[in-house]
């Protein structure tokens, strides 16, 4: 298999934070139906599926449960304590120069800002999950990208998660999403009216698949789709672009012209309800790592046809269930994340 295990190398683990307990401050979750632009799932697969069609999503229906409540007191900010949780609980962004802290998979937000769950192009879908936040260059791309996509051929987009006020580990679903650069994207396009918040949590996008889960249902996959993922990628600021190893073999036959962006488009599990788009760290923005930058090439080819020989293979059969992990400590993070998580 090709470009699997360079996914989620090499990642940044903070020093230790000072060992004094601090209260988290929180804010009551009603605040997010009252402002809408504080209203809100990489690759994040909770395991490797062998079965493109039966993989989870965080939009599609194998996601039926929303965000468990979180628990009404505080818990003290200490080293030891699950980073889920304290970033979990906090429903409002740190009053802090806007900076993305670590790497994706390990770090924390300061200043987000949040995308506006409507706009002309946009809409925000998941929206209890208080998931609609990033930094503002990441804000920024998403609604040039929806200002863009009526032209395409898409009316506009459906953005599933950002990430939450202060960044972090999540509650549930994603394993990245972390520092306010990455953000899911539906392919589904937006229907052409304004979604209720109730058809916002039960709405599933559809899948690209056909039933053998390992090839595009011609019947779903448009030119649009192609058009839009092309867009998004040809940006400057994008480092990758995460879809299911079915759709990049498709848009590997459909490219014509210009490839070059065909290289930060990379295969990886689920992925086939959304693309999950990754941007790069802000110049100069120091404490904030990159991912290493894709292989040479545009990454078709016998990286593609690895990817889906591993998805046909059958599951391992399972002796006995796996032993889950303990959550991962505040101290895991970079040391900022303290300050970020107990700012006001």
């Amino acid at each position: 298999m090709v470009g699997a295990a360079a996914l989620w190398a090499a990642l940044v683990v903070g020093s230790a934070a000072p060992a004094a307990a601090t209260p988290l401050p929180l804010a009551k979750p009603a605040a997010i139906a009252a402002s809408p632009a504080a209203a809100p799932a990489s690759p994040a697969p909770s395991a490797p599926s062998t079965s493109g069609s039966a993989a989870p999503s965080e939009d599609g229906p194998a996601v039926a449960a929303p965000t468990p409540a979180v628990a009404a007191a505080p818990i003290p900010v200490t080293p030891g304590a699950p980073a889920k949780v304290l970033f979990g609980q906090v429903m409002t962004p740190a009053a802090m120069q806007a900076r993305s802290i670590g790497f994706y998979s390990r770090g924390c937000l300061a200043g987000a800002k949040a995308l506006p769950v409507d706009g002309a192009t946009w809409q925000v879908m998941r929206l209890s999950r208080n998931r609609n936040w990033g930094h503002p260059d990441l804000v920024a791309y998403l609604e040039r990208l929806a200002a863009a996509a009526p032209g395409l051929g898409w009316r506009g987009l459906l953005v599933g998660d950002l990430a939450q006020p202060r960044g972090g580990p999540m509650l549930t679903g994603h394993a990245s999403h972390q520092i306010g650069l990455d953000a899911d994207i539906w392919l589904t396009p937006m229907p052409d009216r304004r979604l209720s918040a109730e058809e916002r949590e039960e709405m599933s996008a559809v899948s690209m698949l056909d039933e053998s889960g390992l090839a595009v249902d011609p019947a779903k996959w448009t030119p649009a789709h192609l058009k839009l993922i092309r867009r998004a990628a040809s940006d400057p600021r994008v480092a990758r672009i995460f879809v299911h190893p079915a759709i990049k073999k498709t848009l590997c036959e459909q490219a014509s012209g210009d490839r070059t962006w065909l290289r930060k488009v990379r295969p990886y599990w689920g992925h086939h309800y959304h693309f999950h788009v990754r941007i790069a760290c802000p110049a100069g923005m120091a404490g904030c790592r990159n991912q290493e930058p894709p292989p040479p090439g545009d990454g078709c080819g016998a990286p593609v046809a690895d990817w889906l020989a591993l998805l046909a293979k059958p599951a391992p059969p399972v002796t006995k269930p796996a032993k889950p992990k303990p959550p991962m400590p505040l101290s895991a993070l970079p040391a900022e994340c303290r300050q970020v998580i107990v700012a006001p």
